[in-house]
């Protein structure tokens, strides 16, 4: 399973846990807090659960806004 395919199927599962329905597909520039609404839990789960899949810490180096700029961290 490609990068992005698994990072989409992890916020998914943040937005089921939320009540909210899964999407199929982001945009490079899709905005987690502004457009998915991400608040700070769900960042930091989303945090938790791309450091135990891919052992990256994404927020290590910054703050990541956008779908893009993690799937950037992964490469």
């Amino acid at each position: 399973m490609d990068k992005g395919k698994k990072l989409l199927d992890i916020i998914n599962a943040i937005r089921r846990n939320k009540g909210d329905s899964p999407i199929d597909a982001l945009a490079p520039s899709t905005n987690l807090r502004r457009e998915l609404d991400f608040d700070s839990f769900d960042m930091a789960e989303l945090t938790v659960k791309i450091e135990v899949e891919f052992g990256i810490d994404i927020f290590e180096n910054g703050v990541v806004e956008t779908y893009s700029e993690i799937l950037d961290k992964l490469k």
